[in-house]
């Protein structure tokens, strides 16, 4: 690990004058590095009259048809659906983006290849309504050939060719804006496949321009000319940018419809610009990776470019520590489900290539998170703030892993150990040690290839095909198109202040979800608080003249405020009162408030590192994740409560700031939390200015006294580097004091109401534990008694010492420790007890390993003959097995059984 941010800045250093790979043949220019590069394009938009905007966080929150940030986009989607007005007309920015999932899926082709990403910069300029065609395609050239000075006879152009079955014509006008600026054999029509954007099945969409540059040599180009490599996966003749010219939105049966608005959503990949710029053969060879792959080469003694194996897991490391870090410092733990189990799939595919061809087998990844907080300081600051909390995530994870590893390792040596003729491991096998230790199909072949065995490929598929079909009907959901009543585009929030208003229906559609139908309506005006920032969303009722409809929750689906019904009303015209259930918002806000004084109070009393990592707030319970590598003392815990009471019983008021500017906000000192997109008016909650201050969306109490106290009922681990609370306040607080007391009224009073209950429960343990030391020690003797019995009960057959007999005995476990000392003692044992364990029946058979091979005995199957005789079951392995059952007086026939089955 570099040592110190001198070291970093001197790798960083080392790899910006270095040349790698570069094709000497191209075309000669000064190159950028890539910061300088980053910047030109957000400069050249500034000067067109772009806003620059930050980059939103790569995990998305309020979208359900996305986990991750795929496309520069994603934050603009209400823009372009027209839900929500842009405040600029003009934006421009850098987007950290991540196809890992879904449509957009590069994750197997990372590393492989030169130019395919999982985590990857998406430089981007945005017209929300303003300029078209006319300027994106103008200002595109420009950059390109002027400001950066890439050659145009380098540059080829694709635009939309048609498609007949959706009658939409050629876009012509692309064509002719093009030949403004370029020859007419550069100008390539393209299919709908290439040169139509839809960001999914359902929402908007249009034309596209792409811009695709020719980076092989001269003596390349002689051979085969560039436009017969367009858009042919050439990792030389690459696209750099899109221009999508959002015209339509894709509606729910297929079809199109025209926007509101004409907008135009441009995305050039930094990675391969930088390749352009700096000539490179590969995006690898640039400056944005090199650090990172010469760090490895150096900690490994692998140079890069020896092996193509090590260099394609050089590629993997350096790709994959950008996406693991850059979800971690977003707020995506790694986990088992969701979004979580994704970056945790992307950590355990590094972890595998490193351990396979780098020869690390202690934890490496995490070495890397200093290079890349560095590297990205200045842009991506989130990561360098949270560079120790990322760095121990990832360490943990990586730990974890390794052990899941070994064990995985230790079963294939297991499976290959075993005398199998076929030497082929079932595909079922395959897909376990994928499935539960994580091992991709080609690791397993390798293993296997080197051990002279085979899988089974066709069978792993199946088992695959099998869980996929499962989720897929797990997560089957079919959504409807909205069907707009109200021709209004403005949607209002205000239930900050109201808790009943009137409003009307804008619009509503029908969701099927596991083959139920839903309701979703979306109002002009409404008071419902939308599930965000960890606080449920409101219930209630929307009420008319004619009828009442329960609202049964109210979600986000990116900005748009959606209420879940249990039904659609007879009328959509008429006004509906839009009633909050109030008793639940109470307990939500005084349960949020909590939140914020918990937070306060855990800074205070483990240090400044503690920082918000999630949140549940409901009616019931609060839950608070935050930044903290150890777990909490009683003492710790008890001196929280104690700051949080105490504000609480002060009464403070809440002091609520709307529409303050975030750089106001930030010089408050107010607390903003990683992972969250601002923009550029916040709302700040204050409880005491020296106490408490945060930027928060939520439903908050009006004073802290509302809410009553709080109790933290348990502490807990959620993840590497984060702990939980949970807690109750209010009177759900009051009734977990009166619950804990019963119970210690009770246990008081089976005590006979002692002066001291802990004392007296001390006593009773202590008692109990001398006891369970006296029966080892009876357990013991009457092992060694039973034992001796039996070995004065062997029959010598043949060779074979037999023993068939009955017993009595305290314990079953006992009986199994006699079983094997009598297998330690006796070659050749042929061993069946019928046993009364303390009037419960039991079968235990045992054999000598050889016996088993020799004579192809099995103690599973001849237990569960044998079982039947008691009425019941058991099974177990080909030299040892037991069974139970119900009926003690079948002992008896088991015993005449197995004296009657000479199976030797």
């Amino acid at each position: 690990m570099p040592k110190n941010d001198c070291e970093i800045a001197l790798i960083l250093e080392k790899c910006s004058k270095k040349e790698f790979k570069s094709n000497k043949n191209k075309f000669t220019k000064p190159t950028m590095d890539s910061k300088t590069i980053r910047q030109t394009f957000l400069d050249f938009f500034a000067s067109k009259g772009h806003r620059i905007v930050a980059s939103a966080p790569v995990v998305l929150k309020n979208d359900p048809t996305l986990m991750f940030t795929n496309a520069g986009m994603n934050q603009f989607k209400d823009y372009f659906l027209g839900n929500k007005e842009s405040e600029y007309a003009r934006i421009a920015d850098t987007q950290k983006c991540l196809r890992v999932s879904g449509k957009h899926n590069d994750l197997e082709e990372v590393g492989i290849d030169t130019y395919h990403h999982t985590l990857f910069e998406m430089l981007g300029n945005w017209s929300f309504g303003d300029y078209f065609k006319a300027e994106a395609i103008e200002w595109s050239w420009e950059l390109l050939t002027k400001v950066y000075q890439l050659p145009k006879d380098r540059i080829y152009v694709t635009v939309f060719g048609g498609d007949e079955k959706e009658n939409l014509e050629r876009d012509d006008e692309a064509f002719q804006l093009w030949k403004k600026f370029t020859t007419e054999d550069r100008i390539l029509y393209g299919s709908k496949k290439d040169n139509f954007w839809e960001m999914g099945a359902q929402g908007p969409c249009g034309p596209c321009t792409e811009i695709h540059i020719d980076l092989r040599s001269e003596a390349e180009i002689a051979k085969i000319p560039g436009k017969e490599l367009v858009n042919e996966s050439h990792p030389e003749v690459i696209e750099i940018w899109n221009n999508v010219f959002m015209q339509y939105n894709r509606k729910a049966d297929g079809s199109l419809e025209l926007l509101p608005a004409q907008h135009v959503d441009t995305g050039m990949g930094f990675e391969r610009l930088c390749m352009a710029i700096q000539q490179k053969t590969s995006n690898y060879d640039t400056d944005v990776f090199q650090p990172t792959i010469q760090f490895i080469a150096q900690q490994s003694g692998i140079a890069y470019g020896a092996a193509e194996k090590t260099d394609i897991a050089m590629r993997v490391l350096a790709d994959h520590i950008r996406a693991i870090a850059f979800t971690i410092a977003d707020g995506q733990l790694p986990s088992n489900n969701k979004a979580g189990y994704v970056i945790r799939r992307i950590l355990r595919r590094a972890v595998r290539y490193y351990f396979t061809f780098l020869g690390f087998n202690e934890p490496f990844l995490h070495k890397l998170v200093a290079i890349i907080a560095d590297q990205f300081a200045a842009v991506f600051p989130e990561l360098k703030a949270q560079q120790d909390f990322v760095t121990r995530v990832i360490l943990e994870e990586e730990n974890s892993f390794l052990r899941t590893l070994e064990i995985g390792l230790k079963k294939l040596e297991q499976i290959t150990a075993e005398n199998n003729a076929s030497k082929l491991i079932e595909g079922k096998v395959v897909f376990e040690l994928f499935d539960t230790y994580g091992f991709p199909l080609d690791l397993t072949a390798l293993i296997a290839r080197e051990k002279g065995w085979t899988i089974d490929e066709v069978g792993f598929d199946e088992a695959m095909l099998i869980q996929k079909t499962r989720s897929k009907k797990a997560a089957a959901s079919e959504t409807g198109d909205w069907i707009a009543i109200s021709e209004t585009d403005k949607v209002e929030f205000v239930g900050y202040d109201h808790l009943q208003v009137k409003t009307k229906i804008v619009k509503y559609r029908t969701v099927k979800a596991n083959n139920k139908e839903q309701y979703q309506i979306v109002l002009d005006t409404t008071p419902f608080y939308a599930e965000s920032g960890g606080q449920v969303g409101d219930s209630g009722i929307l009420k008319s003249a004619k009828e009442q409809i329960k609202v049964l929750d109210t979600k986000k689906e990116n900005d748009l405020i959606i209420h879940l019904v249990d039904k659609l009303p007879t009328d959509f015209d008429i006004d509906f009162d839009a009633v909050v259930n109030d008793k639940k918002r109470f307990n939500i806000e005084i349960n949020h408030s909590a939140t914020h004084l918990l937070h306060a109070a855990l800074k205070q009393v483990l240090g400044a590192h503690v920082n918000q990592k999630g949140s549940l707030v409901n009616d019931k319970i609060l839950r608070f994740d935050f930044s903290h590598f150890s777990k909490m003392t009683d003492e710790e815990i008890t001196q929280v409560e104690r700051i949080v009471n105490a504000k609480i019983r002060a009464n403070i008021p809440l002091y609520e700031q709307r529409n303050v500017p975030i750089e106001d906000a930030r010089k408050m000192g107010a607390t903003a939390l990683f992972g969250e997109k601002y923009g550029d008016y916040v709302r700040v909650i204050t409880f005491d200015k020296n106490y408490s201050v945060e930027f928060c969306g939520g439903t908050h109490t009006k004073a802290t006294g509302n809410i009553g106290f709080v109790k933290i009922t348990a502490e807990s681990s959620v993840a590497a580097g984060v702990r939980r609370l949970e807690a109750v306040t209010g009177e759900a607080a009051e009734l977990w004091v009166a619950e804990q007391t019963a119970i210690l009224e009770g246990v008081k009073e089976v005590l006979k109401q002692p002066k001291d209950v802990v004392k007296s429960l001390e006593t009773l343990i202590e008692e109990r534990n001398q006891l369970q030391k006296n029966m080892e020690v009876f357990y013991a003797k009457e092992g060694q008694q039973v034992k001796e019995m039996l070995l004065k009960k062997v029959v010598s057959v043949d060779g074979v010492n037999r023993i068939v007999e009955k017993v009595s005995i305290s314990s079953s476990e006992v009986l199994k420790q006699v079983a094997f000392e009598l297998k330690a003692k006796l070659e050749n044992l042929y061993l069946i007890l019928a046993a009364d364990v303390q009037g419960k029946p039991n079968v235990t058979v045992m054999f000598a390993d050889n016996l088993v091979k020799e004579k192809n005995l099995h103690a599973g199957n001849m237990v569960r003959d044998l079982a039947k005789e008691i009425e019941g079951g058991g099974g177990g392995q080909p030299f040892y097995a037991t069974a139970g059952g119900k009926n003690i007086a079948g002992l008896d026939r088991v015993l005449a059984i197995a004296n009657e089955q000479v199976a030797i």
